[in-house]
């Protein structure tokens, strides 16, 4: 019973430690006027919608049998979930190193933060849009709830895994720094954005499910539409590559701490 009592105690620390840093990430990054941590959910919005418009003007309203606002926007909001979120792992460590000053602060804690922020925008933005398209009809009633967020809590936990990995190796190497936005590019092609698995030959279908991203995707894209559309995934992809992610990252953390400066 004591240990149990400590690791509540524990959890309570550590979650009002998160908490204030996510206030505190928040008022430096938007300040207290405007629409302020909306801006996370306008940003994805915005993007997805102006992109399916030009899609649908370009391609026509359907795709696949599937509505093209609908498909590209449920492609694009988590993509630019990943790229915000990678991109806000940068020099998190750096940034914030003052606070580490309290002995309650670990630098794991900076990454969470940020993400969790990023991760209820891109919610927000998710479940807004799929409301709005609904009442224009534009976008189907999902047909599987549980798969839809179990898709997408999947995409969530590999993108944390990467953030996880990738800010110690920011802090680590200025070349890593500069080349993380040219890495969250050249993996658009490979996430599932503008295709169905189902739509490839066998053999690029086959290379194709290598990627947790097109996993995470292609259970989103399933829950949505159901039957009417044939998705390949396998759920265990994003999960153990996030696990092995972390595994490495939380190693690198430890590593990087031993050479931060404490003011």
């Amino acid at each position: 019973m004591a240990s149990l009592q400590k690791l509540r105690q524990s959890w309570s620390l550590q979650s009002r430690v998160i908490h204030a840093l996510m206030i505190r990430e928040l008022i430096t990054r938007f300040g207290r006027e405007n629409i302020g941590f909306l801006w996370i959910m306008a940003e994805p919005l915005l993007f997805a919608g102006l992109v399916g418009i030009v899609w649908h003007f370009a391609k026509g309203p359907t795709d696949h049998g599937m509505n093209i606002i609908a498909f590209v926007a449920t492609g694009y909001i988590p993509i630019t979930f990943f790229r915000h979120c990678l991109g806000r792992s940068v020099a998190a460590f750096t940034a914030n190193q003052s606070l580490l000053y309290h002995r309650q602060i670990k630098v794991v804690d900076f990454i969470l933060a940020r993400f969790i922020i990023e991760f209820l925008g891109g919610m927000m933005a998710y479940l807004f849009m799929a409301i709005v398209l609904i009442c224009f009809g534009q976008f189907p009633i999902p047909a599987n709830i549980g798969l839809l967020i179990s898709g997408w809590m999947v995409y969530a936990l590999f993108c944390f895994s990467l953030c996880l990995f990738m800010a110690p190796l920011s802090e680590m190497s200025e070349a890593m720094e500069k080349f993380i936005p040219v890495v969250t590019y050249v993996m658009i092609p490979f996430s599932g954005l503008f295709f169905m698995v189902s739509w490839l030959t066998p053999s690029a279908r086959d290379f194709m499910l290598y990627s947790p991203f097109v996993n995470g995707m292609e259970m989103m894209r399933k829950g949505i539409w159901g039957d009417q559309v044939t998705a390949y995934y396998d759920v265990w992809n994003p999960i153990i590559c996030a696990v092995l992610l972390s595994m490495v990252g939380l190693i690198l953390c430890r590593r990087v701490r031993r050479t931060l400066n404490v003011e």
